[in-house]
């Protein structure tokens, strides 16, 4: 009886040593060390605007008016809903997702004026897995150019601008492709004067 009540008490101290450890002590100091290297990116990489929080980098949002760059398709939730971030779940033989994909196609090359023989960028008619992608391709970037162009009643030069300013590079030099992050890229172009 004596061992059972001193296996226990090590046990119940162990359970509490680990407990303090890693659920106050390692929480803790990795917070402390976020908020002192690296507070914005700790804190959701937030964007404020006139003392607002208007987004997040890392978040993708959906753009309706023509003056600006659309995001990806979004399947989260209603579209864009972070609480419900996710794919749709439909692989490649799926029909409803093909019919989806075609219809992306046919409003794409519609709302930006393109022929039937310009290729759609992938990232213009599909969602990403988590459906909050903030990212498009530069390729999709610059087939809406002319579109953002012409509502904003700016010159493709100044949008192409714009466009190189808010591309980011590979990721460490060899990882990913040029991308543009849309919501950064639509603030820019809402600070620029005709």
């Amino acid at each position: 009886m004596k061992n059972l009540i001193a296996e226990l008490r090590i046990s119940l101290l162990a359970t509490a040593a680990l407990a303090i450890v890693l659920c106050g002590l390692y929480p803790l100091s990795v917070w402390i060390l976020a908020q002192g290297l690296f507070p914005a990116k700790a804190n959701g990489s937030l964007i404020v605007h006139g003392g607002k929080i208007i987004g997040s980098s890392l978040i993708s949002q959906g753009f309706g008016d023509p003056k600006y760059f659309r995001s990806r398709p979004s399947n989260a939730g209603q579209g864009y809903d972070a609480s419900r971030s996710g794919g749709s779940n439909l692989g490649p033989t799926s029909r409803k997702l093909a019919g989806a994909v075609e219809r992306r196609v046919a409003d794409y090359r519609t709302e930006n004026d393109l022929s039937s023989d310009v290729l759609v960028p992938a990232d213009a008619v599909t969602a990403s897995g988590s459906g909050l992608d903030p990212h498009i391709s530069l390729r999709n970037a610059l087939l809406q150019a002319p579109r953002v162009a012409r509502a904003r009643g700016l010159s493709e030069k100044m949008v192409l601008r714009e466009i190189e300013t808010c591309t980011e590079g590979r990721d460490l030099g060899v990882f990913g492709e040029p991308r543009v992050n849309v919501l950064m890229l639509n603030l820019a172009l809402d600070g620029v004067s005709k």
